[in-house]
């Protein structure tokens, strides 16, 4: 996949300190620019995963967020700023990530998940970063990305607990989907809303999602397909729980 792509001298000082790495180098760092990641959410998770992914070099990033930034935003929506107040999430994220980076490419979608046609988008994008806070977008999009063979980085949080996992259930057994997790939607959602939430925690499972996306596309490092990380703020503590592929899923199961 990057074997014609190439990075100029500027790229290569931007990128000095990744280049350093034996798990990136220059082969890894072509590898980035030549991905294409779609983000799912520009709010708190969103804010902080973006903002990595467009400081490391990912060369198209696509933006879906249908709503306007808010005040009650900004305790942990850090891609945004007081004078975005009124303007779209994805207009407001866009220019912040020209700014950190201006050789990426950004495309937004101002719309709902549910109106987007995900069969025929997701073909354009190598990986798929689910920042939504609800379950039914979470649903449609782990579907989404099971159909179309697209790996699924997915994080949430509520109140001082969060979690993330990967999920590439198409490559078959032992991969799990988001599914064998949550089998069916939840009858009450708890979102930051309902709950509350602390800022720097979402900036947490953000970057963890950047960093995940970032190991799933140059191809170092364990992934977390099969296994769920909790983080629990309040004692400061993580706990790893081994996620098994159910045979009776809804979605990836043999029997469905």
């Amino acid at each position: 996949m990057s074997s014609n792509i190439s990075l100029s001298d500027d790229e290569k000082r931007r990128y000095a300190r990744h280049l350093l790495l034996p798990e990136m180098g220059l082969a890894g760092q072509a590898r980035l620019k030549a991905s294409s990641m779609l983000m799912i959410g520009a709010g708190g998770l969103g804010a902080s995963a973006l903002s990595y992914l467009a400081a490391a070099g990912v060369g198209h990033v696509g933006i879906v967020d249908h709503d306007a930034v808010e005040l009650s935003n900004l305790n942990r929506q850090i891609i945004h700023e007081t004078g975005d107040i009124g303007r779209r999430k994805v207009e407001s994220a866009a220019d912040r990530l020209e700014e950190i980076n201006p050789a990426i490419r950004i495309t937004t979608y101002a719309q709902r998940v549910e109106t987007l046609p995900l069969p025929a988008l997701l073909p354009s994008y190598d990986l798929v970063l689910d920042g939504s806070d609800n379950f039914a977008t979470r649903f449609a999009v782990a579907e989404a990305c099971h159909h179309a063979g697209v790996t699924l980085v997915s994080a949430a949080v509520r109140g001082l607990s969060a979690q993330i996992s990967t999920f590439k259930a198409y490559l078959g057994a032992p991969h799990p989907c988001y599914r064998c997790l949550v089998p069916e939607l939840p009858h009450v959602e708890n979102d930051c809303a309902v709950q509350g939430v602390l800022g720097p925690l979402v900036g947490v499972m953000g970057s963890l999602m950047a960093l995940e996306a970032i190991k799933e596309r140059v191809g170092f490092g364990e992934s977390l397909s099969g296994r769920l990380l909790r983080y629990n703020a309040l004692r400061g503590t993580w706990a790893e729980a081994q996620l098994p592929k159910d045979p009776g899923c809804p979605l990836c199961g043999v029997s469905r």
